[in-house]
This record gives structure tokens, C-alpha cells and sequence, in this order.
């Protein structure tokens, strides 16, 4: 994944940046960037490897180094972020978040000229922040660079575009990922300096009232840092940010199918995405696993798995009038989240070594866990054989998720790291089910009500060596963000906003079959 944040002001930006990019640190662990300007002295950039050490201790030493009164930041799980492109438009840094499922083929188009080349990459290939900016550069403009892009770049693209006058922030065409604009007045002290008609130095402190606005991927950027939320882009939306306020470049396009998974897994519990806060979601989505339970509730207590998984259990034990009980808690100093090393071993190791068992809480009682989704199985799989252990000896572990089962690949953003469907559990189950076939009935198998349905939860249930495995249905997730929306006064947010492309491999639930 990863997350950006850039801020425009009337004095110094660099405080506001640093705090604002940091705040992104839960979307990516491998690389960090800021990159200002100031009109005397230009372009100023730094990227650091924060692999093995966070975003704040590898950037802080840095900040009296960054002048200027703009910049964009980003933290990214993939290559170097921000890049700086020299073109016939100017001099310009570009952040971006998403995914380019067409490179090759762009590739090929670039390389028709003979005179084209890439310099960045991000393992054997080019970076796809690179590839943009490329074809923004290609342009007559930065409108239509933005225009390009939108056409040309399969999967997602929203970046921010840092130039000499301001930030350009273009949202992804679809509105698959956030854009927000926020802005904030401050009074800040000033010393002012002048020389008398007789050669005498005099300097006095005044009170001056400085104007910021910042555009952020994570909303909960916003609060320390005293930022009111003004606005989101719309999908395919594009603004040019100066200090003298915000300009519309390109107008929204539509339809968005904004990622439903930003609210079950990715997003901070502070954020909100549309208006609709992600811990509330989380706590409705718990709520309507509790009622799809029933009266079938024969536990001695709710937990849920650290960190996403604490809401959506909460919700579920508030829903239920079970106690809630802290029966795993996350090691959070060093270990980051386990979905965003590409390695399969290096996942598994974080996720076993992040979180640590209470036996207290845990040993000879019937557990319900509460997981925000099952993707693979492994790292789940292991966690809860962990609470069969003599030491700590669970009585039973029953298991809800937040989500449906997850039977395609997102082709979108970087959620999923199978390599191939036969890694996703439900696709392994499918698998064993129908005789080495992986495709079929698949229609069967995303109906909640068919006999497939229910033999496929089974097997993943065994396999996971669980007591009881249930999967949150998919109108009930929908309506968990459509009651938080209705309570947040957003109306005009729809169920068909709402992508679904891994649950029923289509973008939206009205979406028709291809």
C-alpha cells in the first residue's frame, strides 16, 4: 500500500510535513521520503530505507535541512518515493499510491521513441511512480498529463505533484483511494528586522497569522496537527493547492468504487473516508456478525485479533453482551503490520513474533476471535494452533471475520501478496472440493446460501483446525458503511461506491456479470 501527505503554506511547512507523513507509517515499513521547495534555494529531498527503523527516527534529524514553505511526503512498501522528474513542463516531485497493472505494455509504448529511459526501479522493474510522471511529462501540460494518466494507467493511480507554484492532488479515477484537504489558521511569532535612516539594526517580535492547507491520504493525519477537514476529491478530481487557497484543475469524473477493505482492514481506527470513520464501521460490522450468530453464542468471552481485529470483536461483544477479554495483544515497538513484507516467511515471522498470548484470559475457555479477514489462512492458521499449547490450552476457538471469503486477487491496490488465487484459502478449498479445479461453481461458492458455500467454509474451517468458522455476509458489510454513512449525514454515498472486486470479482454489487 502506502500513504501520502503534502502541505502548502504561507511560512514554513516542514514541521507539519514530517508529523503528517509519520502519521502514515501503518500503510508502509520499507520506504520514506520528503521533498520541499523553497523559491530561493529549490528543490530539497531526502529518502531513507525504514526497514529496520521507523519513519521518524531516519527523517528527524533532517527537518533543519528541508526549507520551504511546501512539500510531499510519503511512506511506501515499495521503491523510492518522492521522485523528481526534470521536463519541458518544469521541475517536479511526484508521490504516488496504487497499482499499474499495464506496465509492459506502457513500456513498450515509451520505448517507441528510442530516446526514452528509465533510471528508477523497484526490484527488476520500473517504478510505476517513474511511468507517471513519464506521461505526465509527455503532455502539453499538467492537465493534460493528468488526463493521460487517467486513460493510459490500468489498476489505480492518486499522487500528488509537487511544483514551484503549489501541489497538484489528483485523485484515482475511480476514487479506489482517499484524497482529503484540509486547511488551518494559526498565529505564529515573527521577528521583523530593520536598519534606521541613521544605520541603526532594530528588530521586534510581531504576531502574524499564518494560512495552511495540507492534502492527506490518512485523515487522522489531520487532528494533532489542528487541520479541519474541507473536503475529499472526487474520483478523477484534480486541484492545484497554493497558498492562496484551492483550484480545481479537472473536475470529478465517476463512478467511484471507493475500496470497502479501507474500512474492514487497512485504514487507521481515526481515519474516515468519505465521512464514514473506520473504528465505526468496524464496531457495526462486529455488531452484525453477533446478530448473524444469533442465539448460537455459547462463549465464554470475545476477542479479537490485534489490531484491526479489536473493533470489529468489540462490536460483537457490545452487540452480544459477552465480556470482552484482551486474549492476544501486539508487540507494536518493531513489528510492523504482517501484510506488507513480500516475502511468505518474512510474514509469517512477523506475525508470529508481533503478537503474544494472555493465558490468563485464554486458558480452559471458549474463545470467539474476531479477525477482520482470512486471506491465505497461514499466519491465522498458526496463531490459533499456538492456543492449543499444554502451557496454554484454550478450550475451544471459534473464529468470525469481518469479511466474506476472499476468492480474487485485487487488481487494484497492493492488498493481497498471493502470487496466485491458489493461495487464497478459499480458492485452496474450492480446490480440494471440485477435484483440482479452482474455478468451479464459482457463483455457487459466493453465494452465502448454497450448499457449496457452506462445504467450502467447512474445509477452510478444518483446515484452520478450528471449533466454528462464520464469514461476515457481503450486504451485511455493505450495510455496516451505509449506517455509518447515514449517521455521519453522508447521503450521497451508495452501495455501488463500494468496490467488491475480491469478494465477487466485480467492482460493485450492480456492476453486471462479464
Amino acid at each position: 500500500m502506502g500513504g501520502f501527505f503534502g502541505v502548502v503554506s504561507s511560512g514554513r511547512c516542514v514541521e507539519d510535513l514530517f508529523y503528517g507523513t509519520d502519521y502514515h507509517s501503518h500503510l508502509g515499513n520499507q520506504r520514506g521520503g520528503l521533498l520541499v521547495h523553497d523559491d530561493e534555494k529549490g528543490f530539497t529531498r531526502y529518502i531513507h530505507d525504514i526497514r529496520n527503523s521507523p519513519f521518524r527516527s531516519k527523517f528527524q534529524y533532517d527537518l533543519e535541512h528541508l526549507p520551504g514553505n511546501k512539500g510531499i511526503g510519503s511512506i511506501s512498501d515499495t521503491g523510492d518515493q518522492p521522485l523528481m522528474a526534470f521536463s519541458h513542463l518544469g521541475t517536479f516531485g511526484i508521490v504516488m499510491v496504487g497499482v499499474v497493472t499495464n506496465m509492459e505494455p506502457l513500456g513498450k509504448s515509451a520505448f517507441r521513441s528510442q530516446r526514452t529511459h528509465f533510471s528508477e526501479m523497484t526490484g527488476d522493474n520500473v517504478n510505476p511512480t517513474e511511468m507517471v510522471a513519464s506521461l505526465i511529462s509527455m503532455s502539453g501540460s499538467y492537465e493534460e498529463g493528468f488526463r493521460c494518466v487517467q486513460d493510459k494507467v490500468q489498476g489505480s493511480c492518486s499522487m500528488l505533484i509537487l511544483t514551484k507554484d503549489g501541489i497538484y492532488a489528483a485523485r484515482d479515477r475511480y476514487g479506489r483511494t482517499p484524497v482529503a484537504i484540509g486547511s488551518k489558521i494559526e498565529k505564529v511569532k515573527e521577528t521583523e528586522v530593520w536598519t534606521t535612516d541613521d544605520g541603526v539594526r532594530c528588530e521586534r517580535e510581531v504576531e502574524k497569522e499564518k494560512k495552511s492547507y495540507a492534502v492527506t491520504f490518512e485523515t487522522c493525519a489531520f487532528a494533532n496537527l489542528e487541520y479541519k477537514i474541507d473536503r475529499w476529491l472526487g474520483p478523477g478530481e484534480v486541484v492545484l493547492i497554493t497558498p492562496d487557497g484551492v483550484k480545481e484543475v479537472l473536475p470529478p469524473t465517476g463512478p467511484m468504487h471507493f475500496c470497502t477493505f479501507m474500512w474492514v482492514y487497512y485504514g487507521f481506527p481515526a481515519s474516515s473516508y468519505e465521512g464514514v470513520n473506520v473504528e465505526a464501521v468496524r464496531y457495526e460490522c462486529g455488531a452484525n456478525l453477533a446478530r448473524q450468530d444469533g442465539d448460537d453464542r455459547h462463549f465464554d468471552a470475545v476477542a479479537g485479533v490485534p489490531d484491526s481485529g479489536t473493533a470489529h470483536a468489540l462490536g460483537y461483544a457490545q452487540e452480544a453482551a459477552l465480556p470482552y477479554k484482551r486474549s492476544f495483544v501486539k508487540y507494536t515497538p518493531t513489528w510492523p503490520r504482517s501484510f506488507i513484507p513480500p516475502d511468505q516467511s518474512d510474514r509469517a515471522m512477523v506475525a508470529k513474533m508481533k503478537l503474544i498470548s494472555i493465558p490468563h484470559f485464554i486458558k480452559d475457555k471458549k474463545l470467539l476471535f474476531c479477525e477482520d479477514s482470512i486471506v491465505r489462512g497461514t499466519q491465522l492458521g498458526n496463531t490459533f494452533m499456538r492456543l492449543r499449547q499444554e502451557d496454554i490450552s484454550v478450550k475451544e476457538v471459534h473464529v468470525r471475520s469481518a469479511c466474506p471469503p476472499i476468492l480474487f486477487n485485487c487488481p487494484y491496490l497492493n492488498f493481497s501478496r498471493a502470487k496466485s488465487l491458489m493461495e487464497l484459502a478459499a480458492r485452496k478449498a474450492i480446490y480440494a472440493l471440485e477435484g483440482g479445479d479452482c474455478n468451479a461453481h464459482l457463483d455457487e461458492y459466493m453465494d452465502e446460501t448454497s450448499e457449496r458455500y457452506k462445504k467450502m467454509v467447512e474445509w477452510i474451517c478444518k483446515d484452520l483446525k478450528l471449533d466454528s468458522l462464520k464469514y461476515q455476509k457481503l450486504d451485511d458489510l455493505l450495510d455496516a458503511v451505509m449506517t455509518v454513512a447515514k449517521e455521519s449525514g453522508n447521503t450521497e454515498l451508495t452501495r455501488d461506491c463500494l468496490c467488491t472486486y475480491c469478494w465477487i470479482g466485480r467492482d460493485s454489487i450492480g456492476e453486471q456479470k462479464k
